[in-house]
């Protein structure tokens, strides 16, 4: 505790302004455990970039935190763009803090000389990576924590080709940010070199997203009832107006989620991937009657789809089976228009549906498979420049269609999932019938994701025991099915825990763990990049004869993944 204090007072010095002081003051007469937790450890990069709580102190959001990575980045930048005067384009969303931390950390990079492009207002986190690219910027930056609760806020950063940064600019940029001490922060802004852009990057960016999310001139766009939530975050300045550009004229917004909200005040979470966050989405289309419902996350990558089942139910999609449709239906488009020539590659990750990877193997396409987190997705495009990507996502509902944004999108996406709506609907199938013909086609596979919450430093201790014994202690046998294979990225080895065998995986570690038995069961865990959890992926899959049987075949499946849990003592 004493090294807490030690840490804590040195922001009681002049580095720091009169209110930060008085809260760290305040700790330390009246909450040591919040003291504790608010400095026991630096905020770091996780998969997703930095985020946290935002408050006073070292693990915490601040100017502080915020700045001092600022002020790394502008040190790397510096040191690494040697030829020009170095430029970041900065975008915000609707999180309480968003825009004055954006202010800030323009602040700070105009004081080291790097010319700023500020957004006048919040904007999707796409449309950030987009204009890196289009600005010819060497590097973006967006205030974000994506669906967190509203206590939480973020910090993501892009290199140039409009991808978050990965190695060796991650490390890189790291290194500067851990060997600085906040002393050195220049909070002095240049405002000569802020440029406030807005509207002429919108239309661009709008464009781009019809161009890339339309699949034929043939889709009956006017035919389709569509319902949208922004759940009160940033998609609301873009996804309504791409759909409109579309040429989707029964659009119904959900009124009550429009207003940007930080504190998300109609869901206990603004996370798409939540039923209950749909809900009044849902509520509503029964009452229109609409064929298919949207909803974003607060920075408008991450999106829910609903669509009716057979018996015209609503039925939320999860993200392996709405990348599964959109991949199919992208590579349909392709080989129609007579594209495909074995240069074309569709992208995963390592805790995604393995459906996908077989869906793109039957149009003779390779599905690329990288570490959870679309920045190496974005580092596939950038990595293989001579084979066209066509489109990939991961299971945490989010996707992206094309090179043209190299982060998931979902203002693309949605314009891409209502197509597939429409056309299916055209010509007298439906979203799910879609997927149903997939599983018939190919296996009926059913994914399932269970978070646990263990908070502050006890919990990361527990999570690491976790993975720990997962690691030293494998499982040998799974609901009766016996355990094949052990792949720990974190060893970057695979070993067949039947035959001893081990062999190299070739991708950078990642504290993961994935098993997968004869009969196909996979189970993977790792810890959350970006929150104090551990995550359990699950995966099982079995044949499908007939759509008919779907519903059947669904039951048995959750009924195994249940089991599995209950066996793994996870519920």
């Amino acid at each position: 505790m004493s090294e807490i204090l030690d840490k804590a007072k040195k922001w009681l010095t002049a580095t720091f302004d009169e209110e930060t002081q008085s809260e760290i003051k305040n700790l330390i007469s009246n909450n040591p455990d919040d003291l504790a937790d608010r400095f026991y450890k630096d905020m770091e990069f996780g998969t997703g970039g930095m985020r946290g709580v935002m408050g006073a102190g070292t693990n915490r959001i601040n100017k502080y935190t915020l700045g001092r990575a600022t002020q790394g980045l502008s040190n790397y930048l510096i040191e690494n763009i040697k030829k020009k005067q170095p430029s970041v384009v900065i975008a915000y969303d609707c999180r309480h803090n968003s825009k004055k931390f954006a202010k800030v950390v323009a602040d700070v990079l105009s004081a080291n000389n790097i010319k700023v492009f500020l957004f006048e207002d919040l904007r999707a986190t796409p449309e950030l990576s987009f204009a890196v690219r289009h600005l010819g910027c060497d590097a973006g930056i967006v205030l974000t924590a994506s669906h967190n609760p509203p206590e939480y806020n973020g910090y993501k950063v892009y290199w140039a080709d409009g991808g978050q940064i990965v190695p060796p600019h991650d490390g890189g940029i790291i290194g500067k940010v851990n060997a600085l001490d906040f002393s050195e922060i220049k909070f002095d802004a240049n405002e000569s070199l802020i440029e406030v852009i807005g509207k002429e990057v919108d239309d661009v960016f709008i464009e781009a997203s019809v161009k890339n999310g339309s699949l034929s001139d043939k889709v009956d766009r006017k035919n389709l009832k569509i319902v949208f939530t922004s759940l009160h975050g940033t998609s609301i300045v873009s996804v309504p107006d791409a759909l409109a550009k579309a040429g989707y004229t029964d659009v119904h917004i959900v009124e009550e989620q429009r207003e940007p909200d930080g504190d998300f005040p109609t869901v206990k979470s603004p996370n798409p991937e939540e039923p209950e966050a749909l809900k009044m989405a849902t509520d509503l289309a029964n009452k229109v009657g609409a064929d298919i419902v949207i909803g974003t996350d607060p920075d408008c990558d991450r999106l829910g789809v609903a669509i009716r089942d057979t018996n015209g139910n609503m039925k939320l999609m999860n993200g392996n089976q709405t990348m599964v449709v959109m991949t199919e239906f992208l590579l349909k488009k392709w080989k129609e228009e007579g594209k495909m020539n074995g240069k074309q590659f569709v992208g995963s990750t390592i805790v995604s549906t393995e459906l996908v990877n077989d869906v793109a193997a039957s149009y003779g396409v390779e599905t690329k498979v990288g570490l959870t987190g679309f920045k190496w997705i974005a580092k596939m495009v950038r990595d293989f420049p001579e084979l066209d990507f066509i489109g990939g996502g991961e299971e945490s509902f989010g996707y992206m269609v094309g090179g043209f944004v190299r982060d998931k999108d979902a203002v693309t996406a949605t314009l891409l999932a209502c197509e597939v709506a429409a056309y299916a609907k055209q010509n007298g199938s439906s979203f799910y019938e879609e997927l149903l013909a997939i599983y018939v086609k190919n296996n009926f596979y059913k994914e399932h994701l269970i978070s646990i919450t263990k908070k502050g430093m006890d919990g990361a201790a527990e999570i690491q025991q976790m993975l720990s014994d997962m690691r030293n202690n494998p499982l040998t046998e799974i609901d009766g099915e016996k355990v094949e294979s052990l792949s720990d990225y974190d060893a970057s080895t695979r070993k067949n825990l039947i035959t001893g065998e081990v062999t190299n995986i070739d991708l950078p570690k990642s504290n993961v763990l994935i098993y997968q038995t004869e009969s196909g069961t996979r189970i993977a865990a790792r810890p959350s990049g970006t929150e104090p959890k551990i995550k359990f992926y699950f995966s099982v899959n079995t044949s499908l004869d007939t759509k008919e049987n779907a519903t059947s075949i669904e039951a048995a499946l959750d009924a195994k993944i249940q089991r599995i849990i209950k066996e793994m003592k996870l519920n």
